[in-house]
This record gives C-alpha cells, structure tokens and sequence, in this order.
C-alpha cells in the first residue's frame, strides 16, 4: 500500500508553517517490514507481525550562510498484524537539543508523524485499527549525547513532561478527525501510575497552567485501553481462555515490559516463589520401557502444557497488572511517569478507506523510499555514540557527521564519514571520561534498562527468513524520500509592532473626601 504523500514531505508541509526566518533541513529514515516475534512473546501462537523503524532528525539553519545544527529527533517503531487488521505505532524516544533559535519544531513534527500514520488517507499500512502507544519519563537527554549540559537546553519536569504529551496527543486527534472528514475516530487514555484520577487531572492541569487552553472536545478516559468494547486487540485471544500475553505488547526499554517477563517467567508455589526441581538422569532400560509403554494420552497432556501460558500469565488478570503496576520501583521513584494510548478506528464499518478491496501485496514488500533495517542502526550508532552537544560549536559539528553519514550511506559508500570516538561524558567526579552512553543530570534517576531475553521456554523462536532483499538505496532515494528542506519567511511579532487595539473606555470611580465638621 502506498499513500499520496510521503512522510518526508507531510513532515515538511508542517514545518512551513512554523513561526520565525529560518530553514529547516530534515532527514526522514524508514526500514523496509520485517518479520518480528517480539510484540506479543508470550501469545499461543504468536502472531505474525512485521516490523519498522523510523528515525527523524531535523537540524535548523538561521540563514543560507549559517550552519547547520540538530534541533530535534525522533525514534518510533511500527508494528503490522494482518491478523486483526491492526497497527501498533510505538514512539521510542523523542529529543531536542535546545539549539532552535526560535519556535521549537519538536511538537510539529511528532504531531506530523502521528496524523500521517493515523490519517487513513495517508497511513501506509494495510490496517483498519492504529494504536499510539508511548511512556513518558523525564530525563535530561534522550538521543542528543550530552545536549543535557547545553545551558539553552530545559528539559520538562515530569508533570510537564506528562502534560506535554496529552496536549500534543489531544491536538493530533483534532487533526486527524478535521483531516479525515468522519472516515476515522479515536479513544485516548492514560494512567499516571499511583496516582487516582482526580490526583492525576490535578497534576496535568498544574502543569499546564502557563499554556494556552485547548477547545477541541476530545475526552481522555483515565484507565488501560486494553477491555474496550468494539475495538480489536493487535493480538488475536487465546482459544483456551485469558492470558495476560495476549494484552500486553511489548516493547524495548518499557516497564511493562519488564513486568510481564517476571510474572511470565516466575513459578509461584503455596509457599512462595520456588526453583524448578532438578531433574533426575533416567536409566536407559527405564528410558526404554518408559517410552514402550507411555500412552498417547501422556503425550498430548505434555503437549497442551507446553501450549499454556507460562508462569503467572494466566492469573494475572489485565486490571490486575495495571493495578500492581502503581506499585513497581520506576513508578513510585518519586517522578511522575505516564502511560498513554490513543486508538484510531474506522467511523463506520467496513475499510476505511471508502470500501476499498483489501490490498494483495505483501506486507513485507518494500516500499518506495524505505532503506535496509542496517543503515537506521548505523546512524543511531554514530548518533548515540560518536557525536556529542554540549556546546554550540560541537553541536555543529556534530550534526555535519551524522548528516554526511546519512548522504553516505545512502549513496552506498564503503566507509561513510563517522566517527569512531566515543562521546566525553562528565563522570560524577567532574571529569569527563570516554563513555559508551550519556549519564543523565544528578537530579534525575537513571532510566532502567531492558535485559537480554532470557534463553530457555521464554526465548523467542527465530523467525523465518525475508523472501524479499532488502531494498539498495540511492542518490535519488535520499532526494525523493529521505532527504528535504523548508524556508520559512514569518517574522514573530515583538511589542513594539503590535496593532494597537481599541480599549472601550473605563469610567473611575473616585471616592468622595467626607466633609469634617467645622470645615
């Protein structure tokens, strides 16, 4: 499937429209589908999912004889399941660098990205049904090294952090429901963990005071999105009953992700949490009567046990796990953190896209303009790990590297201009050591991290190889898709230049001076 327009100029439409004299230069990377188990690990079966990346990168130039320097940056994932007609758009990461000399472009280009994948018009997915999915936690920097120690860079606390979200979740319904003219409607929720609803309004709505009121009438329903009626799970149910695989996706770097691996691979007894017993070495005449004699019935029970979910998955209910969710360390450390979920639909039955037959190419197909899954991870490498902006004059230079690395790469260089050093990172003793990953301010607890798989039961199969290659780019991909540009020509306004404003005249009341005796 293929939209009328692609990512890359939808993105820079919205850029046109910011405030300020300055030119916008973006980088849009898309991966060609793959196939992915790893949304759903824990589902019997799992279903069939495809998988890509998206990267955004987005530097900002004063004048035609200015530098370039990286504003802002955007890492999102997108899932497809054929199954259920159902997309999942998982947005990883978002950075600025604090760079911008004007309006930052951060919330117009994730509002863009969104409404490109929520719109039915546009989105480039066979799939009737988009989740947004994100979590939102406060930390200085996110996919610019060192940009945390930039003085012109003011990350949002946490509660700002979350209202920030909700308002820019919220403005992209709006533009999707103006833009899709009755074809798509969406249901938004949230949960500030430990936190109750009126606690949770109270916090984004202290949080907001300084912006500018909404009017849009979307409603945000403060609870999981995973029991709503008329709306398809991404996963198709268990045919043997619940199972708590089926509802939470999972992603990298996620909490609930780390909370469905322990409940998944944990075996509880009466008295409490117990190793598995140590298996005894079978002799081989007891192997063989064993074998003899063992009847079908034994061998179809073990079988149906393996097909059941794993550890705790099938007690614990979808309530349940949200409920104890409140309760985990990265949700009561003390910063407020927010899960948000907002779900596209058709308005009426049927496609969406006015009844069209569903599309017969495969979803592992490349798509004009997307590139191999290898060259993203070699420029978030170069992003993450070679580059650095603490200061103005690295930023550029900085953001001339991972740019040339993206021209090279695209132009199928053998060895694109990236750098090999790792980025100076300050220490807690003040000294600046070669570090693989950015040490986030002292006033901000380090983010948790995701540990490998575990191998065993839990791992994932592998799944089965890509029938199509992936896609060769070129110097005409980069200009057509990946690459582009906009100049905006809107002075801002100061003081001194507004209109005059007519004022209706105030009559003052002033009190009169009551008279003294003998006056």
């Amino acid at each position: 499937m293929s939209a009328s327009i692609n990512l890359r100029d939808s993105l820079l439409a919205a850029l046109s429209k910011l405030p300020g004299v300055r030119e916008f230069h973006i980088h849009v990377l898309v991966s060609a589908p793959r196939k992915s188990s790893s949304l759903y690990p824990y589902a019997k079966p799992r279903p069939k999912a495809y998988l890509h990346d998206i990267v955004v990168l987005c530097s900002e130039q004063e004048n035609p004889d200015a530098p370039r320097v990286l504003v802002t940056a955007i890492e999102a994932n997108v899932f497809h399941i054929p199954a259920t007609s159902s997309a999942v758009l998982y947005v990883s990461k978002v950075d600025s660098t604090g760079q911008s000399k004007g309006k930052a472009p951060t919330a117009t280009l994730v509002r863009a990205l969104l409404a490109y994948y929520a719109d039915p018009a546009t989105r480039p997915v066979d799939a009737e049904y988009l989740w947004v999915q994100l979590f939102a936690r406060a930390q200085g920097q996110y996919l610019f090294p060192n940009s945390a120690e930039f003085s012109g860079k003011q990350p949002l606390t946490d509660a700002k952090l979350c209202s920030w979200w909700k308002r820019v979740l919220t403005q992209t319904i709006a533009d999707v429901e103006a833009r899709a003219a009755d074809k798509a409607k969406a249901k938004a929720f949230y949960i500030l963990p430990g936190y109750d609803q009126p606690e949770a309004e109270d916090l984004i709505r202290v949080a907001s005071a300084t912006a500018a009121p909404l009017k849009t009438g979307i409603t945000w329903f403060y609870t999981h999105p995973y029991s709503q009626e008329g709306v398809p799970l991404p996963c198709p149910r268990d045919a043997d009953g619940e199972n708590l695989g089926t509802y939470i996706p999972w992603f990298d770097d996620d909490p609930k992700s780390r909370f469905i691996d322990e409940i998944a691979l944990i075996t509880t007894t009466t008295e409490g949490i117990k190793s598995p017993s140590k298996k005894r070495a079978r002799t081989e005449s007891h192997s063989d009567v064993s074998s003899s004699k063992r009847p079908e019935s034994d061998k179809s029970t073990r079988s149906e046990k393996e097909d059941k979910p794993m550890g705790e998955l099938k007690k614990v209910s979808v309530d349940e796990f949200w409920e104890r969710m409140s309760f985990r360390q990265e949700c009561v450390a003390g910063a407020v953190t927010g899960f948000f979920s907002v779900i596209f639909s058709p308005a009426s039955t049927g496609n969406p896209k006015g009844g069209a037959a569903r599309s017969t190419v495969s979803p592992l197909a490349p798509q004009p303009g997307q590139v191999a899954p290898q060259i993203i991870k070699r420029v978030m490498t170069s992003l993450l790990t070679g580059v650095e902006f603490s200061t103005r004059e690295k930023a550029v230079r900085s953001t001339e590297t991972v740019e040339s690395a993206i021209k090279g790469l695209c132009e199928g260089m053998a060895s694109a201009p990236v750098s090999t050093q790792p980025a100076l990172v300050k220490n807690h003793s003040g000294r600046k050591t070669p570090e693989r990953e950015s040490t986030p301010p002292p006033a901000l607890l380090a983010p948790p991290s995701t540990p490998p798989r575990r191998t065993g039961k839990a791992a994932v199969a592998e799944v089965s190889p890509n029938p199509f290659p992936d896609p060769v780019t070129s110097l005409d991909t980069y200009l057509s898709y990946i690459y582009g540009s906009a100049a905006v020509s809107m002075p801002v306004a100061d003081e001194g230049s507004k209109p005059a404003v007519a004022v209706a005249p105030v009559t003052v009341l002033t009190a009169r001076r009551k008279k003294k005796r003998g006056d």
